[in-house]
């Protein structure tokens, strides 16, 4: 199948380099493909969970069903203690990994051996009104300015905004077309009339090609290294002493629209949150009054 094949030219290294070494992986890893894909579960899920496992066929040169629970609890185990924070580290898509394959095998024995995951629970870093402001300002280019006041305006994740193209911004409708973003799910959110006027004099400008903000080269994506070192520089010349990247300005747009009266179903909506939960957990509060969408960059500048 042509999705099978694309997914294939996206699999890593390890994948690979397991096909080649380990007995039977080639027809395990078709198989670990299949079922990814009929239960619905996103490509990007597909590459973490088979690279991982692929690192464990590696490692004992053999497949997982042929892998004895104490080596596999003593392998687990010893990558958790390399990890600093074993909550975003390889440690979690090795168990996420082994836990999917032996669901997918049926081998429920096996799912409830495997360790736990607990996640440290720390509230997300925020910024000020001002800071936000003195941001948007600090880059010098016009593209650099316009594109961290976007990524604030409409909550994007640095992904979303990398793969933005023009055609993805309806200034008819006043939204922005967010596509294929985590879970492989679309979703609109409201596009900032101050935005809009900034992404006209950028378009003007600069010209861009197909996306949105381009590359090194016109007619390709602006990649998501590049989109964090504007973030990296704008924040240096703002001085800032807070841990900030690109996903700040995300917890920013949530915490800032609760803050300015918006109530969290509709924020759980705009952020493309699968659950209410998932909200919860970094907001804290919960409106009940719902109101029209917006972005909190409208009410940022707005004249009181």
């Amino acid at each position: 199948m042509e999705t099978q094949t694309k997914l294939r030219k996206k699999s890593l290294t390890m994948v690979e380099e397991a096909i080649g070494q380990v007995k039977g992986f080639k027809e395990l890893y078709q198989e670990f493909e299949d079922k990814i894909l009929i239960s619905g579960n996103s490509s990007s899920a597909l590459r973490n969970y088979s690279r991982k496992v692929a690192e464990v066929c590696l490692h004992f040169d053999r497949l997982p069903i042929d892998i004895s629970e104490n080596d596999l609890n003593k392998y687990l185990a010893d990558l958790a203690r390399q990890s600093k924070s074993p909550c975003l580290s390889n440690f979690k898509f090795t168990v996420y990994g082994l836990r999917h394959f032996y669901r997918l095998q049926g081998m429920k024995d096996r799912i409830v051996e495997l360790p736990s995951i607990k996640v440290k629970k720390k509230l997300p870093v925020v910024l000020n009104y001002k800071e936000c402001k003195a941001l948007f300002r600090a880059p010098a280019l016009l593209k650099h300015r316009v594109l961290l006041a976007l990524i604030y305006s409409a909550g994007l994740r640095v992904g979303e905004v990398s793969r933005l193209r023009l055609s993805d911004i309806d200034s008819d409708r006043m939204m922005i077309h967010i596509r294929q973003s985590k879970y492989d799910k679309d979703r609109y959110v409201p596009l900032s009339p101050l935005v809009l006027k900034g992404l006209q004099r950028y378009c003007n400008a600069y010209h861009p090609v197909d996306y949105l903000f381009n590359g090194s080269k016109r007619g390709t994506p602006l990649s998501t290294p590049g989109i964090q070192y504007v973030v990296r520089e704008a924040v240096k010349k703002c001085g800032f002493l807070k841990g900030i990247s690109v996903h700040t300005l995300r917890h920013s747009y949530a915490t800032h629209l609760l803050e300015f009266g918006m109530d969290i179903v509709s924020i759980k909506e705009l952020l493309g949150h699968e659950s209410i939960e998932t909200t919860m957990v970094y907001l804290h509060v919960a409106q009940t009054n719902r109101i029209n969408l917006f972005s909190p960059i409208d009410r940022l500048y707005k004249k009181v």
